[in-house]
């Protein structure tokens, strides 16, 4: 089990989807959610000033979403070095897998998977048994 994981996700219902799916198979003992790229760099400034060592394990991020998208904020975290700093895995979770954005994840050293929506029990397993 992971000791900690954030969703960054605009709809609420997967945000939920995702939080329920996770504590159903015991995947994390703590499951965060937020909203969008710009709250999650708060949070991981936040744990450069505070307690490195409280960043999440694992980390799964949508790419559309208003305020700061998701490569918006994967370009803003490798560019503040927090990649660096801390040892958080990143899935981008998509309604669609577009073959370019694939590729574009591979970019990103700290994105280690890229799955489509919504998140099921056994994507979390194989995960699981990954990490």
């Amino acid at each position: 089990m992971l000791r900690k994981v954030i969703c960054i996700d605009d709809d609420p219902i997967t945000l939920m989807l995702c939080k329920k799916v996770m504590e159903r198979v015991e995947f994390a003992s703590e499951i965060n959610t937020l909203q969008n790229g710009e709250e999650a760099i708060k949070q991981f400034e936040d744990y450069e000033k505070i307690d490195t060592k409280n960043a999440p394990d694992m980390v799964f991020i949508d790419l559309n979403m208003p305020v700061m998208n998701g490569w918006e904020f994967l370009d803003e975290y490798f560019k503040r070095e927090y990649h660096k700093k801390f040892k958080t895995h990143f899935i981008v979770l998509c309604s669609t897998i577009d073959p370019k954005d694939v590729e574009k994840s591979k970019l990103y050293s700290m994105v280690v998977d890229f799955l489509s929506k919504p998140i099921t029990k056994t994507m979390l397993e194989e995960l699981k048994s990954k990490y």
